[in-house]
């Protein structure tokens, strides 16, 4: 028991670690690419801290999720294959909408443009992150 305790506390403090070093990187693009006015910089910034937390928690979802499938993929059932989609479906939508109700939070106050390119940049993370995760994901032989 204490074994499987010390791994998971490993796995999770590794998985804070990354979401961490991708944060900063991040973070990095946000500032190089969203024209904030000086005056409003602070308040884009507390709202971007606090949609990264609930992000990072949505990834943290997103990695148990994928590891689930991983370890699943070869002896799915027809239930085990629906629930998962389906939780998988729900997360993505969560993910989309915690980016809208940023982008309406950012827009109120900074303006409409600010908001749009943290939107687009956003997108833009979001889009590759999920290729990425599809690009590795074994699929089933359809030959």
């Amino acid at each position: 028991m204490d074994y499987f305790y010390a791994l998971k506390k490993t796995i999770t403090e590794e998985i804070d670690l990354m979401q961490s070093v991708f944060g900063m990187e991040k973070k990095a693009m946000i500032a190089e690419n969203v024209t904030v006015d000086p005056a409003q910089a602070d308040a884009f910034w507390a709202l971007y801290d606090a949609y990264e937390t609930a992000r990072k928690d949505l990834g943290k979802k997103r990695i148990a999720l994928l590891e689930e499938y991983a370890a699943n993929y070869n002896k799915m059932t027809n239930e085990s294959a629906d629930k998962l989609t389906t939780d998988i479906i729900a997360l993505a939508s969560q993910t989309d909408k915690l980016i809208v109700s940023y982008y309406k939070k950012i827009k109120k106050a900074t303006n409409p443009v600010v908001a749009a390119q943290f939107y687009q940049i956003e997108g833009y993370i979001l889009s590759g992150i999920r290729m990425t995760i599809l690009e590795e994901l074994p699929l089933p032989d359809v030959r």
